[in-house]
């Protein structure tokens, strides 16, 4: 029986859904839970400190295929080995952080699913401005830890000067962080917030949308989840799909193929939900021509 190491940056909670897309893929193959296949599962509950010494953990017990996802559980994995293959179920910048030698030839022991483009952070400024077309000052809200953040911020401030929106730098590397970030926001008198896309944030989502209706933000996130958390607006990839499809590289895997000739998956489709009960709580109207374009309008 094949064993599979999970290592997971959150929660059942947080990402229990995402699970179930992993293991509807893995039905789909044709691979059974507790029959002809284990899982042996690591939650890093939002403590991204853990990471590394869960990773440890998973190849101690020598599985035949690791997965997860996000930049520090990618991280924390390659650190532990150089020879069990590893599957990225959403991976930010595998090349620029280092991850994997290029997209169609990844070279070493990692392979999966891309989840960012660079020009995806772009669209976030251009649909939050299709939502609040008089917002003229807006926040970015990073995390310092993400090696893919740096990239992104450079991309929506030459975004930001086209539109001639004015942005506003904010930094979190963790919860504790939140309260400060959002209050400097407050203070700089932005008029909306862009969330950069972020495993630690994906996590935290229930406190950072809060935080943000609760200051009467209007925001717009990576992942489709905050938005079904209250958030206002999000556009990205389909995270659960994501997940749904590292199965097929676990399979290929474990039927003898080599991680380093599988090319990286890149994202083809990107979804924008809009949450207009939020929008009616933060005295929005959403344009009707916005409302058209969403692949799903949560009532």
């Amino acid at each position: 029986m094949a064993r599979i190491g999970w290592l997971s940056t959150g929660s059942t909670t947080s990402h229990g859904p995402l699970l179930e897309g992993f293991r509807e893929g893995l039905r789909e193959l044709g691979y059974m839970e507790g029959r002809n296949i284990a899982i042996e599962y690591r939650w890093a509950e939002g403590r991204l400190d853990r990471l590394p010494q869960l990773a440890t953990e998973l190849v101690q017990l020598k599985v035949d295929v690791l997965v997860t996802a996000g930049s520090p559980g990618i991280r924390a994995a390659k650190q532990a080995t150089t020879t069990i293959p590893i599957v990225m179920a959403a991976g930010g910048d595998p090349v620029g952080s280092g991850y994997v030698a290029s997209l169609a030839r990844p070279g070493g022991n990692i392979t999966g699913l891309s989840n960012l483009a660079e020009d995806l952070v772009a669209k976030l400024l251009e649909l939050l401005k299709g939502a609040v077309p008089g917002v003229s000052r807006v926040a970015v809200l990073s995390n310092p830890a993400n090696p893919a953040h740096a990239s992104f911020r450079r991309v929506i401030q030459s975004a930001g000067r086209t539109m001639g929106v004015t942005l506003l730098p904010v930094d979190a590397r963790g919860p504790a962080e939140f309260d400060g970030a959002f209050a400097t926001m407050i203070r700089e008198r932005a008029g909306g917030l862009v969330e950069l896309p972020d495993p630690m944030f994906l996590t935290e989502r229930h406190r950072l949308t809060g935080l943000a209706n609760q200051n009467r933000l209007p925001a717009i996130y990576g992942f489709r989840e905050h938005a079904a958390a209250g958030g206002l607006m999000a556009y990205g990839v389909n995270l659960r799909d994501s997940y749904r499809r590292a199965a097929i590289y676990v399979d290929k895997i474990l039927k003898g193929a080599k991680p380093g000739d599988l090319p990286v998956e890149q994202p083809t489709k990107f979804e924008l939900v809009i949450n207009l009960k939020t929008a009616r709580v933060l005295g929005l109207t959403i344009p009707p021509s916005l409302l058209l374009r969403a692949d799903e309008v949560i009532q």
